[in-house]
């Protein structure tokens, strides 16, 4: 099977921890080292002093080094010493010091994994259906796609300084057990006739204003996947609002334009991608049919489960609100070693499970997991709980408490529970998904869930639609009341997805009524949030970071530049001279736009008269003005005067002028960071091979 366990890079760490000296020294302002952390996966926490430190665990696979070096971290810098699994695959480790994140970066290094992108406004971890590469129904081994993805988009300039973040899954079948529904992108293998190919998805999300991905591609060939990923990211990166935070993840640009207009942009840009990219390697992977079989759904299968290679058994492991010891860790990976499995593999559901298990070995490994405190899922245990004001600063509500009270009862429906609206638990994909909230009655402030029903991001399914916001001390109540009305009022083999759909909305707003009415003598009762002693009341601890750090304009051109250079590159190659000296154009432009606007200029459409501008707010640095004038002139030579050598001499002048007029704005702001968005030649493209590698700890 095909690892990604070579994503560390020992230089960054090494310039984050000069940064962090720096902050530390007072020689960097906190909203760059806010920037810099948070690039490098590191979150502020509602207490002050410790991080959150997020993982990236690509399709949620894990070996045994890799577990190891988690053990290793949470042992040596981890006060209360426990992981946190969460619905994106990765791994979470709190309450880490400020100065100890350098050193827990490079522990995690040492087994090949990466924090670089898990925040900020980047293309975060990137997920998958757990069961690929040993699902019966499946039509190929999505993780040579997904690792293909990963390696292409890290630390590359597109996706450095984007509008907000990006989430992206992949499923190997029609079946879309990833969820493709609510990701910014999804990815789902297809068969069309005797061909294969992927459908993709685009503008899901939860949150704010849930909204389900439209189909932008219905079958793609397996060569233009990453040319139709990056196009989106660059209508994403082009179009999307830098200035309303709340509106600016791709769901809106979706509204933006209506279906057909979002769609009509998306072929523009991946008509220009296709042009510059026309080389590109992509990742290849082996095709069949699949087979008719069970679909376990999102996360983890339930029980044990048959893979599609003979004898051998994926075994899930029940983690319950996705919490794990280093004692497990190390327990797990030493169950890899001692029955030489490869892999484990974290799920959207917080559990685990392992793969390529052989029937022969099940009873030890379950005795083996026992002794640690783990074993399969139990029915009603499907409980997945986000931290909420245990640990984050937009909790409202203490989420891991009520869900450690709540479960799916004999029918095992997917509980989902957020401390807040953003919605990390998936509310609106659960059975009953519910986030806190506060209201105010009869002047005091009560904690509520608002209540959602019927959601499965799966294909042929729907969000949730929205049902009462119940008060707290009353939810326990209120989804056991769920729980027992579909178990008497469903029909046969009727789904909860399907009876939510036949009783409706209205149904529920009924059902609850009087668990949501709270008279005046009741008030009391309801004061208080799970597992807190005071009355409630929310804090304003300055808002969450999921929103990045504010971004400055000049740096936002300079990425996107880079991004235009490496097409210009491309085409020159090729020898597509008039395409890529529209690139350059571009390039002129963009740096040319946030240069000005920098200073107190203006932004102007043409390079001439931004040559202009710049002469007249910047007469103190005249050169950069000149050069940007004369590139304009030379830009504008007609076609059959193009060649080979005539860009190579205007891109030699073209670059040198970014880096002079990098070296003013970072001199102008010392707060801007342009690190990987300079001119640094040619690199080699990515090769995308099977590399079948066999860790060990």
């Amino acid at each position: 099977m095909n690892y990604l366990t070579d994503l560390a890079n020992d230089e960054e760490i090494d310039t984050y921890d000069r940064a962090l000296q720096d902050y530390f020294a007072q020689r960097m302002d906190v909203d760059r080292f806010t920037a810099t952390r948070l690039q490098m996966g590191i979150y502020g926490q509602r207490q002050e002093g410790v991080n959150m430190v997020r993982i990236k665990i690509p399709g949620g696979r894990l070996t045994p080094m890799q577990l190891n070096a988690i053990a290793d971290v949470l042992e040596n810098y981890v006060p209360h010493g426990e992981a946190h699994i969460t619905t994106r695959q990765d791994i979470q480790l709190h309450y880490v010091p400020l100065a100890d994140t350098p050193a827990v970066m490079r522990h995690l290094a040492k087994g090949g994994l990466t924090t670089r992108e898990a925040c900020g406004n980047t293309i975060r971890n990137v997920t998958a259906c757990p069961l690929t590469g040993v699902c019966p129904r499946e039509h190929t081994d999505i993780s040579e796609h997904l690792n293909g993805v990963v390696k292409h988009f890290l630390r590359k300039p597109l996706n450095q300084l984007m509008p907000r973040k990006f989430k992206i899954s992949f499923s190997g079948c029609e079946s879309d057990c990833a969820q493709g529904m609510i990701h910014d992108l999804g990815v789902v293998a297809v068969r069309q006739g005797a061909q294969f190919g992927f459908k993709v998805l685009v503008g899901g999300g939860l949150g704010h204003k849930p909204h389900e991905a439209i189909t932008v591609e219905s079958f793609i060939e397996e060569k233009d996947l990453l040319l139709v990923i990056e196009a989106v990211l660059t209508l994403h990166n082009k179009y999307s609002d830098r200035t309303k935070r709340a509106k600016s993840r791709i769901k809106f640009l979706v509204d933006k334009f209506g279906v057909e207009g979002f769609i009509e942009k998306y072929r523009e840009e991946l008509a220009r991608v296709k042009e510059a990219l026309a080389t590109q390697d992509y990742p290849k992977g082996i095709w069949t049919g699949g087979v008719d079989s069970e679909v376990p759904g999102p996360g983890a299968p339930r029980t044990l489960f048959a893979q599609k290679q003979t004898g051998l058994f994926v075994l899930p492991i029940s983690v319950k609100l996705g919490q794990l010891t280093a004692e497990q860790i190390r327990g797990i990976a030493g169950i890899l070693k001692q029955y030489h499995l490869q892999e484990i593999r974290t799920t959207q559901d917080q559990n685990l499970m392992l793969v390529d298990v052989p029937q022969a070995h099940v009873a030890a490994i379950q005795s083996t997991l026992a002794g640690l405190g783990l074993g399969l899922p139990k029915v009603g245990d499907n409980v997945v709980a986000c931290p909420g004001t245990s640990t984050c600063r937009l909790g409202i509500t203490s989420s891991p408490t009520l869900g450690g009270k709540l479960s799916g009862g004999n029918d095992d429906l997917r509980i989902r529970v957020s401390g807040c609206h953003n919605g990390c638990a998936q509310p609106e994909s659960g059975d009953i998904g519910i986030y806190g909230e506060g209201k105010r009655m009869y002047g005091k402030l009560v904690p509520h869930y608002q209540m959602y029903f019927g959601g499965n991001g799966m294909a042929n399914g729907g969000l949730a639609f929205k049902g009462p916001s119940v008060p707290s001390a009353r939810v326990e109540v209120a989804v056991e009341r769920v729980r027992s009305a579909y178990a008497t009022n469903r029909e046969a083999d009727e789904t909860f997805f399907n009876w939510t759909r036949r009783v409706g909305q209205g149904y529920f707003a009924e059902l609850l009524a009087d668990i949501v009415e709270v008279k005046q003598e009741d008030l009391q009762s309801v004061l208080r949030d799970h597992g807190q002693g005071d009355d409630f009341k929310v804090l304003q601890l300055g808002g969450g970071e999921c929103a990045g750090a504010k971004q400055l304009q000049i740096g936002t051109a300079f990425f996107d530049a880079a991004n235009e250079r490496n097409y210009r590159n491309a085409l020159k190659f090729q020898r597509k001279f008039e395409d890529s000296v529209k690139c350059a154009e571009e390039i002129a432009r963009l740096i040319g736009q946030g240069l000005s606007q920098l200073v107190g200029g203006q932004k102007c459409e043409s390079l001439q008269e931004q040559a202009e501008e710049l002469q007249r707010v910047l007469p103190t640095k005249p050169n950069l003005s000149i050069t940007l004038a004369k590139l304009a002139q030379e830009f504008a030579r007609p076609a059959h005067e193009l060649n080979d050598a005539v860009l190579t001499e205007w891109y030699a002048k073209l670059d040198a002028w970014t880096v002079e007029v990098a070296e003013f704005c970072t001199n102008f702001n010392s707060q801007l960071d342009l690190t990987g968005s300079l001119p640094q030649g040619m690199v080699e493209p990515v090769q995308y091979q099977k590399v079948s590698q066999s860790a060990t700890a």
